[in-house]
């Protein structure tokens, strides 16, 4: 039966929430008892905090939409590599600059999937922690019907014949105001917390769509950097055997490897200048100590060239090999052979991206064709460090290794050195 009238009862408890407001003749207990959740678990979840959020989605709606806007125009690289085919090292040059380009990218959306995929492990937090606030809303809810259902609300009249005094009337009236404000701020908290809930679903969906377009991203920047190394490759190949261009090319690759003599040169005065000093300011310079090399390379499938005289490969001439080619996946990590100095860690049209070490006593290891590089001259390396990852930068027309060793200023072979 239903219940009515607020005279029958002195103390009305409602469990709802962690507050407690004493009218006279009446309580309004709401205490987080058994079975009970505060109204006000959900004072985290305001409009403003929901307009917050959509702010966020809309942000990460622009986020889409700018994915594919960053990728690299292929047709576009390959058009304005054209003008530059009549020179061979200003192309190849050109072409390891956009390769270049598109690694940086490669690694910039991989670093975007890391971020991306913690986001989701935040989001999907949220969106559990907004579950749990939507259901204790929605038990709240529940307990206050069922109190309000149970205890009935008073007429006007009833509250004037059972109040003892006009203002015992008036604190009635004030007691009823409350509790309706409180059912609204109930229901807009209910309703705050489902509209909360919905938004974390929308922006977790979004995230993983981004998430799968950056990883799409990812494969068409591979297989763009793909394209570019396999058109080099073929185009230095047309090139160097075109017999039109031949003795063009071979007067081009001895005036390349000329240079790149020339650029060694200079580096190893430097550091035997760099030596002077030390030894008239009496300190000792580095020193090698006739150890074994380390292997330079992760991992390598074989020797596609060796040191010393040989045909080469494309210009059909007999010519002096100054190293070692170790054929690998392009990215393998390359290792400094010894302990040392970084000396050079650059660009050279013939070298490609290189890391040269001084190991002391005019001792130097030198590691050419990288696809990166993470060392910087001046760098002290030990034996072992990741110096670089293999690639094809500069005269190259596969991913492979060129480890080159240099003593009192000629190229050795390296097999004197490396431990096998």
């Amino acid at each position: 039966m239903r219940k009515s009238g607020f005279g029958c009862k002195k103390v009305l408890i409602w469990v709802l929430s962690g507050m407690c407001c004493l009218i006279p003749g009446t309580v309004l207990c709401r205490g987080a008892g058994a079975g009970s959740v505060s109204a006000s678990s959900s004072a985290t979840i305001t409009s403003d905090s929901i307009k917050e959020k959509e702010g966020q989605i809309a942000q990460k709606r622009k986020e889409k939409e700018n994915l594919k806007d960053g990728l690299s125009d292929l047709k576009e690289i390959k058009k304005s590599l054209e003008a530059q085919k009549e020179n061979l090292k200003n192309y190849v040059a050109a072409l390891d600059s956009s390769l270049e380009e598109i690694e940086a990218r490669i690694a910039e959306l991989k670093r975007q999937i890391d971020v991306k995929e913690e986001e989701i492990r935040q989001t999907e937090a949220e969106l559990e922690a907004a579950r749990e606030r939507e259901e204790n809303q929605r038990v709240s809810m529940g307990v206050h019907i069922r109190l309000v259902y149970e205890t009935g609300t008073p007429s006007l009249v009833d509250m004037l014949l059972r109040s003892e005094s006009f203002g015992n009337f008036l604190n009635k009236i004030d007691y009823v105001e409350k509790m309706a404000a409180y059912d609204r701020q109930l229901w807009q908290d209910y309703r705050e917390a489902r509209e909360y809930v919905q938004l974390c679903k929308d922006e977790l969906e979004l995230e993983k769509e981004i998430l799968d377009e950056t990883r799409e991203s990812v494969e068409i920047e591979q297989r763009n950097l793909e394209e570019l190394i396999e058109q080099k490759r073929s185009d230095i190949i047309s090139y160097e055997t075109d017999i039109r261009n031949k003795e063009s090319a071979i007067r081009e690759y001895e005036q390349e490897i000329q240079a790149q003599e020339e650029e060694i040169r200079m580096l190893e005065s430097a550091v035997a200048e760099e030596r002077k000093k030390l030894l008239a300011e009496s300190r000792k310079p580095p020193s090698y100590d006739g150890g074994k090399f380390k292997f330079p390379l992760a991992s390598y499938t074989r020797v596609s060239d060796d040191y010393g005289n040989r045909i080469h490969p494309t210009l059909g001439v007999e010519q002096f090999h100054n190293g070692v080619d170790f054929a690998a996946p392009k990215g393998t990590a390359i290792y400094a052979a010894y302990d040392g100095q970084v000396v050079a860690a650059s660009y050279s049209a013939t070298m490609g991206n290189y890391v040269m070490i001084d190991h002391g006593d005019g001792l130097y290891t030198i590691y050419m064709h990288a696809s990166a590089l993470y060392v910087k001259s001046g760098d002290t390396v030990g034996k072992g460090t990741t110096i670089a990852a293999v690639g094809s930068t500069g005269r190259s027309t596969g991913n492979h290794l060129h480890f080159s060793v240099r003593l009192n200023g000629s190229y050795v072979s390296p097999w004197g050195y490396l431990s096998q």
